[in-house]
């Protein structure tokens, strides 16, 4: 199983396609992580599942 896993979303701010690469040894994980667009603050939070596929929601960062 590879570590690293690369997940594509939007961004809660400006709405753009963006790629999170998102580490899948650790089952629950939260983190903040600039936009690669906008540069806003966006909180990111993984659980990992039975089938050791992450599942991600991202929010705005103090806002």
């Amino acid at each position: 199983m590879n570590p690293l896993e690369n997940v594509d979303l939007l961004c809660p701010w400006c709405s753009e396609p963006i790629s999170l690469m998102i580490e899948v040894t650790e089952p629950e994980q939260e983190y903040t992580e600039d936009c690669p667009v906008c540069c806003s603050p966006i909180l990111v939070q993984v659980s990992i599942g039975n089938q050791e596929r992450p599942e991600v929601r991202v929010e705005r960062e103090g806002g």
